[in-house]
């Protein structure tokens, strides 16, 4: 899921621009609010896993790590 994640993110959101796991996402302003909507889509719309807007925060879309985190926690559930 974290190459899924993370090809989304390297080819529709930054143009190709690689990615660690770890590397800050929106506070270093390489994704905007406007990408995490694009995100969030996607992960609904190709991973089949519905993102609630309450769970639309920070701790949850900080990095690729953290995203796939969450998304674990929410298949499990």
């Amino acid at each position: 899921m974290k190459q899924t994640i993370r090809d989304f993110i390297e080819t529709d959101l930054l143009s190709g621009q690689k990615l660690e796991d770890d590397q800050e996402l929106l506070l270093s302003g390489m994704v905007d609010s406007l990408g995490v909507m694009k995100l969030v889509s996607f992960i609904d719309k190709d991973l089949g896993i519905r993102v609630p807007h309450s769970d639309i925060k920070l701790r949850n879309f900080a990095t690729i790590d953290a995203i796939a985190n969450y998304l674990e926690t929410k298949q499990a559930a």
